[in-house]
Parts: structure tokens; C-alpha cells; sequence
């Protein structure tokens, strides 16, 4: 597996994102598969391991210190969501999420993922959400004291604005950001991404495929996350089908699977950028981390951008 920056942290070039691994986020799952998707994930070289203390309310988080026992990983978790109290701040995955990520609950949040994780330091530390009554500064401010405690390595943002990057590197560095990112969801590109470029800060895509469809794994929607998700309302995924179809045929052409394609796109529009795609599946984590080594020439990319443009898709982003 190639190797990638984000910031002073070197991780995998793709990166495996634990939340996939939820019981019910696609459908049922039990303990051993996903231990045995997050062991295979490692042993095929995906060492940056994405969870976060939401998860199943920290069951995820000791579902990955089971699989990373032995195992040599880049390890990123993220704190801020609460499910009693807090402030309400947007709608994500047909959910409302609430945030409390006051200063002063920093350290408790660090120490518990720390004990459940079975870490003496977090690798790369995220703030999940920012506050909505909390300058992201602040709060960033409390994070860096774990840096220098030597509980927390590097520190990252989730789901923040442009501007809410620049405050907060103005305070401590910061190693990366994440956000919603694939060739369905192009957001980033008009603001977050310059600035990421400006300030030498990686960029971790989360959903980098689409939840699943990019990689054709749509065409039934059990009962999961995405029965609620305005892309995948049926007339709006029969819509988006036809409209991302020429890609599908594309990958085809260039003897690559849907999956394979949607990612190697993403690892050319930085060099700094690191996907963490999940799944349950053995055989599609050894496609996913494939993609790495797969080359898009120019032409390709053009011909990527003429059939899934920015706004292709219909409906609303998970965001």
C-alpha cells in the first residue's frame, strides 16, 4: 500500500472507516465479521482506522481496539456528539445531531475514548462537529492541551466551513479535515479545498462512495441509513441510476470495477487526500485498496468530469 501525508502524520493511502461496521447503518452485523473486516482491512494495508465516540455510543471504538491488538495502525477518532443535552445543530443521515462540545468536556472525552480504544495516545484526534455555541478556536484551543499532554498526537476537524479551518489553524495546527467528499458530492471543492491546499492541511473524504453507489451496491436499499436519504428515494435513485450509468460503463471500458474508479478519481485530486471507505466484505476491501495503484491519464479525468459533473446527482448530500 503507498503511503500519504496528512499534515506530519504518513497513514495508508486509503484508509478503512469504521462506521460502516455499525449494526444497522447497512443492515445487521455482528462482532466477528466486523472484526474480521477490520483485521483483513489492516493485514491488506489500510492503517488509518476512522471511528468516533458516537459510534454506537463507544461500542465502536472498543470494536477497533479488539482489531488493532498486535496490529500497527494510524488510529483517528472524533468527539463532540452527545445524545442527551447539547445543542441541536443539522440534520445528518436522517438523524438530528446534537453537539456539545464545550472546552471544559475535552479531556473527559479524549480520556474515555483513550480507555476504550486501549491507547496511551490518539493519533489523530477530530472534533466531530463544531459547537454552534462554541467558537471552533475554543474548542480547538482545550483539544491542543492533549497534544501537549501527549494523550492526543494530531488534531483534525469534521464537517466545518472554510473559515472555521483558518480560525482554528490559527490556534494549533491542524493535520487534517474531514468532510463528505466523492463524485457525487463535490462541495468541498469551492471553498474547503483551496484552503486545505493553502494552509498544508490533509483531507480525509468521508461516504467517498457515495454509501455504496458508487460502487453499485444501490440497486436495493434494505432497511438501513439510506431508506431515509433523499438521494435514495426511488425516484430519485432511478434518476441518479441513468445519470451515473456512463460512468459504470466507463470503469468498464477501463477494466476497473465502479468502486475502484470513484476512488482512484479522488486519490488524483490531491496529493494530500485520504478516503476511508468501509465495508463488511473481504472482496470489496481488497478492491477498495486496489484502487491505490490504479493511474488515470488526463484524458480519463476529463472524460471522468464530462459524465458525473459537479451537481450531477439529485437530491440532498448526507449533510
Amino acid at each position: 500500500m503507498q503511503t500519504r501525508n496528512l499534515g506530519p502524520l504518513t497513514t495508508s493511502a486509503i484508509g478503512f472507516g469504521a462506521m460502516a461496521l455499525i449494526d444497522g447503518m447497512y443492515g445487521h452485523s455482528d462482532d466477528e465479521r466486523s472484526l474480521a473486516a477490520l483485521r483483513h482491512a489492516i493485514d491488506a494495508g489500510a492503517t488509518l482506522i476512522d471511528t468516533a465516540d458516537a459510534y454506537a455510543a463507544g461500542a465502536n471504538e472498543q470494536l477497533v481496539a479488539r482489531a488493532i491488538e498486535g496490529r500497527d495502525v494510524q488510529l483517528a477518532t472524533k468527539w463532540g456528539i452527545v445524545f442527551e443535552g447539547g445543542r441541536p445543530i443539522q440534520h445528518a443521515h436522517a438523524q438530528e445531531i446534537r453537539v456539545d462540545a464545550r472546552p471544559e468536556r475535552a479531556r473527559e472525552a479524549a480520556e474515555a475514548s483513550l480507555q476504550r480504544l486501549g491507547v496511551d495516545a490518539i493519533d489523530l484526534w477530530y472534533l466531530h462537529f463544531p459547537d454552534p455555541g462554541i467558537p471552533v478556536e475554543e474548542t480547538v484551543g482545550a483539544m491542543a492541551e492533549l497534544v501537549r499532554d501527549g494523550k492526543v498526537r494530531h488534531l483534525g476537524l469534521s464537517n466545518v466551513t472554510a473559515e472555521q479551518v483558518i480560525a482554528a489553524h490559527q490556534v494549533h495546527p491542524l493535520a487534517a479535515v474531514q468532510a463528505e467528499y466523492s463524485l457525487w458530492t463535490r462541495d468541498p471543492e469551492r471553498e474547503l479545498l483551496p484552503v486545505l491546499k493553502e494552509l498544508g492541511i490533509g483531507f480525509v473524504p468521508w461516504s467517498p462512495l457515495g454509501a455504496g453507489f458508487l460502487a453499485g451496491s444501490a440497486e436495493q436499499i434494505g432497511d438501513d441509513f439510506r431508506t431515509n436519504h433523499p438521494r435514495f428515494t426511488r425516484e430519485n435513485l432511478a434518476i441518479n441510476r441513468d445519470r451515473f450509468a456512463p460512468l459504470r460503463g466507463l470503469a468498464a471500458e477501463l477494466d476497473l470495477t465502479p468502486a475502484q474508479l470513484a476512488l482512484a478519481w479522488l486519490l488524483h485530486q490531491a496529493p494530500d487526500l485520504v478516503p476511508i471507505p468501509g465495508t463488511r466484505t473481504p472482496s470489496h476491501l481488497d478492491e477498495n485498496l486496489a484502487a491505490a495503484d490504479v493511474t488515470l491519464d488526463t484524458a480519463t479525468l476529463v472524460k471522468i468530469e464530462e459524465l458525473a459533473p459537479a451537481g450531477a446527482a439529485v437530491g440532498a448530500a448526507l449533510l
